[in-house]
């Protein structure tokens, strides 16, 4: 077989299960998975469908922006449940992203929410902290729902973009998509960890909606 027909009849069998109903709850699935196990590509996996065109967008975006938002809060109620001590366990890299985590929760919290979903690993270690350090439900839950949106209307967007340079080719479209997705996002992560470095000093006053779990909860009650 040459490679231009191996690259039709893979086109082929992309047309024709891209559009089956088990493939939205999957996207669900794994997006959702994808909230507090990162090693999960869910958002390779929407740009390729976008890429494909199927199952369309207005049903693609919303299921993955839902599957996002679920994930997100399970590591809430992860990283709740462990506390912030626990948290620190894992190795110099772990650490470092867990400390970034909680000083900007404090300095900026509904705006590192909503930023974290662009830097890789960022976004679960700072839902975790912000359940860890007993940040408002009430203020995770809106600016996370934004989040979600935004994040999915832009991994549709970057594949459906690439489908329109490349053409029919669902194979092609979707290669290029999720490399441009990945490069786009270690662009931002390095843009975004600088406008959101670590500061040396230990950031000590509380933000709107953050409470220093559990030593807060502690001093409260004496």
């Amino acid at each position: 077989m040459t490679l231009a027909a191996w690259m039709y009849s893979i086109n082929q069998l992309i047309e024709a299960h891209a559009g089956e109903p088990w493939v939205l709850i999957a996207l669900a699935a794994l997006c959702t998975i994808d909230g507090f196990f990162p090693p999960v590509p869910s958002e390779s996996l929407v740009v390729g469908l976008a890429a494909v065109g199927r199952p369309p967008w207005w049903l693609l975006a919303p299921v993955a922006a839902l599957g996002a938002v679920c994930g997100d809060n399970i590591a809430f109620l992860i990283g709740r449940r462990l506390g912030h001590t626990r948290m620190l366990n894992g190795g110099r890299r772990r650490v470092k992203t867990v400390v970034w985590a909680r000083r900007q929760l404090r300095r900026r919290g509904p705006l590192c929410i909503l930023v974290a979903r662009y830097i890789p690993g960022g976004r679960v270690i700072v839902n975790a902290m912000a359940g860890a350090t007993g940040f408002s439900y009430r203020v995770f839950l809106a600016v996370d729902v934004i989040a979600g949106i935004l994040w999915s209307a832009y991994s549709v967007a970057i594949g459906t973009g690439t489908a329109t340079v490349v053409g029919g080719n669902h194979m092609l479209a979707m290669a290029v998509g999720i490399v441009l997705a990945v490069a786009i996002g270690a662009v931002l992560d390095q843009i975004l960890r600088r406008l959101m470095p670590v500061r040396a000093e230990a950031d000590e006053e509380p933000v709107p909606g953050a409470v220093d779990e559990p030593r807060e909860r502690h001093s409260h009650a004496a």
